[in-house]
Parts: structure tokens; C-alpha cells; sequence
């Protein structure tokens, strides 16, 4: 009787959002044992990475790192630096929430992580749909980085190839909520607010707020995240 193959170990990158715990959960249906990496980058939001410890013990992770890196040292970034978060409503430009090679920066750690620990896959809960304008969220992004992977890396170059998962990029966030729903991950222990209120409650009107609620909406799910005001429907402004 042939014997059965091990389960293969996944890299996730855990930011504690919505999107990040939808990844990971649908990494470990798949049947992949779980090392899930969360970068402290000093963001302003750091609410999430308590969310994200949530998410790993929620899902099982084997190991959960927290790395810190601060990219505030760099700057250029509401979510870094002394910028105001805009609140007005998504526009078609690059918000100044966008991070300077943020998902570059975090894909090569969890590259870095992977080739250590035998892993040779990589999870990432990027979306090209409902998304807020990044350049690093868009399936030509991630298909380069999967070249650049394969290229620089010992793994590699001798023919143990990495895959970037990618499993919501084509998904609304109405569809990623149904995910969480049907994958039985309670929503609410996600974090997607880039603004928290003082007393640590989304504040309804950033653009990941806006986001997040009308994808429940649009997907017929209550919407279990405590908001200091309530989010503009559709995306009506403030």
C-alpha cells in the first residue's frame, strides 16, 4: 500500500484584514500546513496585528512570526507616516494609503521564510476587483514576482520551483465575505479599518471601511464590525 505524501507547508502573509484571513483559511482547506508571517512595518493601524494573532491560533497555524520592520523610517504613506487619511470616498487615483512596495517588500520576506522552512508555496490575498488602486495588487505583479522568485532563489534555480496563491484576485468582496462565511471564520475577528477611532473601532469612512461594508451588503451578510460612523452606502461620500 503506496504511502500518503505529507501536507505541503504554505508561507501566508497575515496582515489581520479581511482579504489576508480569507487567504489563509482557504490555504489550510486546501491542505496546506500553515506558517503565517504578519510584518510590524510600525503602521498606524496597529490594531491588526492583534487580529492577525487571532486569525493564526483561529486557523492553526504551526508558527506565527510578527516581524518587525519599520517602514516608517521611509515614510511616503498615510498608513506610515504624518498624512492624513483621506475619508472623502475612492478615487482613480493611487490613494496616499498606498505603502511604496509594500507587497514587494512583504512577498520577499515571505520568499525568504519559505526557502528556509522547505516551503515552495506563498499565499497572498490580493484582489483585483474591489481594491483600492494599488499597482501591487494586480495579477501582472504577482505573475512577475513569481519569475523574480524562481530566478533568485537557490530553490529555484535548481528546478524546486515556488507558486504564488493568489486565490481571491478575481474575487468582489462581497464574494470574499461569502468565503468567510462559508469557510466558518468569524469576520469579525478580521481587521480592515487604515483609521481606527480612539477607542479602537473602525471608522466607517476610509476606503478599506467602505470597502469592507459594502461587500457585506452586496452579499446579503450582516455585517458584524463595530463602526464609529456608519459607512456611506455604495460609494456615496461622507
Amino acid at each position: 500500500m503506496r504511502a500518503m505524501s505529507a501536507p505541503k507547508t504554505a508561507v501566508v502573509l497575515l496582515s489581520g484584514g479581511l482579504d489576508s484571513m480569507v487567504a489563509a483559511g482557504l490555504a489550510r482547506e486546501g491542505g496546506f500546513r500553515l506558517l503565517a508571517l504578519t510584518v510590524d512595518y510600525n503602521q498606524r493601524h496597529r490594531v491588526e496585528l492583534q487580529a492577525a494573532a487571532r486569525i493564526a491560533e483561529r486557523l492553526g497555524a504551526e508558527r506565527h512570526l510578527v516581524l518587525p520592520l519599520d517602514l516608517s523610517r521611509f515614510g511616503g504613506s498615510a498608513l506610515t507616516d504624518d498624512i492624513a487619511v483621506p475619508k472623502e470616498g475612492p478615487s482613480n487615483d493611487i490613494p496616499v494609503t498606498y505603502v511604496p512596495a509594500r507587497n514587494t517588500i512583504f512577498l520577499s520576506l515571505c520568499l525568504g521564510w519559505a526557502e528556509a522552512a522547505g516551503a515552495r508555496d506563498l499565499f497572498i490575498g490580493v484582489n483585483a476587483l474591489d481594491y483600492s488602486g494599488y499597482p501591487d495588487c494586480r495579477p501582472e505583479f504577482i505573475a512577475a514576482f513569481q519569475r523574480m522568485a524562481n530566478l533568485a532563489t537557490k530553490a529555484g534555480v535548481e528546478g524546486d520551483r515556488f507558486t504564488v496563491h493568489t486565490p481571491l484576485i478575481d474575487l468582489s468582496k462581497a464574494d470574499i465575505a461569502r468565503e468567510a462565511e462559508r469557510l466558518g471564520l468569524e469576520a469579525r475577528m478580521s481587521w480592515s479599518c487604515y483609521d481606527p477611532s480612539e477607542d479602537l473601532r473602525h471608522c466607517g469612512l476610509c476606503d478599506s471601511c467602505r470597502l469592507r461594508a459594502k461587500g457585506f451588503a452586496e452579499a446579503g451578510i450582516e455585517d458584524p464590525t463595530d463602526y464609529a460612523r456608519r459607512p456611506p452606502s455604495r460609494d456615496e461620500p461622507a
